[in-house]
């Protein structure tokens, strides 16, 4: 019997172009959308790529479903294209944002907001203040991205994976995808790596480390009576906690809140169950975190129907169809982002976005070997604990943001993205709506080490 061989021969051949435009955006998440929708409205044609049948990412797909992480206090520090989303799903009905007027510390208000998930989770005031954050249904994300990229008039095609980059002399020119018609290959002068897990850096040879933090299957519930989940909670508050406690064992690893409402009224989500030691690059692992998180939701269910008032018909409405993945590769670019820049709110001189009280400069977006190539999302530069304290959606929708409107410079100005003016981009981007942190607030440390 022979062995079975370690690697195949593939054909060789031409791959046809399917697509050529000033700029090549690879994922349709939202540091993805951001970057096109931007890049499209300063003057740029953009092709958008997106493996799944939707936009959004993990915002939609893995059913992230509260955008936080955006406030510095009662400042919000994330503006833009993030706002722009928010409002238009809260037009829809499906967004739920608390009026400044609640937005404080307050024991009335914590019982009125925090179910919703929109309070300041770094803050160790008692109760956590109520903060600008938004509360929303994943199918309002995708057809407000619809809405932004249509007007646009982003060339988007979805069912597309990316397949490798294609690099000549040090610099990208565009990339190849995988799809129902085979092999295509998408050229463009700039290409953005908007997918989460710097896929494209990587193929094109950019230097990256690799981290790893929990993963999750994220669900929503249906048939809450949540009047009386959160009466229970309030008002039996001794038994609310040996049940709750019990339930937070059964799924096996959740944040302290593990349901939130949402705006469909009986309907709560449950970011969890968090499962460590899973590797989010590996097919084996992938595969098993799914499995692993249907049953220990299984089990939470039969323990909510039996125990917690409020529960006792919920129902599982859906799966999100994305793996919850926190964290893979992340890049290692001109700046590498530390633990100590996050949590001592370093302010950077080329600061072109913000977090709740982070800047992140614009170096943390370039690759150090590639030319012509981007990066936006959770995956930028920075170090592993950095990362954690600074992946939440809202600032990777401000980096795509960011990189939207510096391939643009770098096309109108006919230099490299890694010499363009960062002043002109940081003047665009607060034109524009958007805060690119150029303007430290004043808990920020301005340190010239930093800079």
């Amino acid at each position: 019997m022979s062995a079975t061989p370690q690697y195949i021969a593939e054909p060789g051949g031409q791959v046809p172009v399917a697509a050529v435009s000033d700029l090549v955006v690879v994922g349709g998440g939202p540091a993805g959308i951001a970057a096109a929708v931007a890049a499209a409205r300063n003057g740029l044609s953009v092709t958008l790529l997106e493996r799944y049948p939707y936009l959004g990412g993990l915002a939609s797909g893995g059913m992230v479903l509260v955008l936080d992480d955006m406030c510095n206090g009662e400042e919000i520090a994330v503006r833009g294209l993030c706002a722009d989303l928010i409002e238009r799903m809260e037009r829809m009905g499906l967004a739920v944002t608390p009026p400044e007027s609640d937005r404080r510390s307050d024991p009335a208000m914590w019982r009125k907001w925090s179910r919703w998930g929109v309070f300041d989770f770094t803050s160790h005031q008692k109760p956590q203040p109520i903060v600008y954050a938004a509360a929303f249904d994943p199918d309002g994300f995708k057809r407000a991205s619809n809405d932004m990229v249509a007007e646009a008039k982003i060339n988007l095609r979805l069912h597309s994976w990316f397949s490798r980059a294609i690099v000549e002399d040090g610099a990208i020119k565009g990339v190849i995808c995988e799809s129902k018609e085979g092999r295509q290959a998408i050229l463009g002068k700039i290409v953005v790596d908007a997918t989460g897990d710097l896929d494209v850096a990587a193929s094109a040879g950019a230097p990256f480390i690799e981290g790893a933090y929990i993963v999750t299957t994220v669900f929503r519930l249906g048939d809450v009576d949540i009047a009386e989940a959160e009466r229970f909670e309030y008002e039996e508050p001794e038994a609310f906690k040996a049940i709750d406690r019990e339930a937070k064992r059964a799924i096996g690893g959740s944040w302290d809140k593990w349901w939130l409402k949402t705006p469909l009224p009986g309907v709560v989500w449950c970011n969890c169950p968090h499962m460590a030691n899973y590797d989010g690059l590996k097919v084996d692992d992938l595969t098993r975190a799914d499995f692993e998180g249907r049953k220990r939701i299984a089990a939470l269910v039969g323990h909510l129907r039996a125990k917690m008032p409020g529960f006792r018909d919920c129902f599982v409405v859906d799966v999100a169809p994305q793996l919850g993945i926190r964290q893979t590769r992340l890049l290692e670019g001109l700046y590498v982002v530390t633990k100590e820049d996050v949590a001592e709110r370093r302010h950077f001189a080329d600061s072109v976005a913000r977090g709740r009280d982070y800047y992140t400069p614009y170096r943390s977006l370039l690759p150090r070997d590639v030319q012509g190539l981007i990066v936006a999302g959770r995956h930028y530069s920075a170090t592993s604990s950095a990362q954690r304290m600074s992946r939440e959606i809202p600032p990777c929708m401000a980096m795509g943001e960011a990189a939207g409107v510096a391939a643009a410079l770098a096309l109108e100005s006919g230099v490299g993205l890694d010499r363009i003016d960062v002043g002109a981009l940081q003047m665009r981007l607060r034109a524009q709506g958007a805060d690119p942190g150029d303007v430290p607030a004043g808990n920020a440390t301005v340190l010239k080490a930093a800079e």
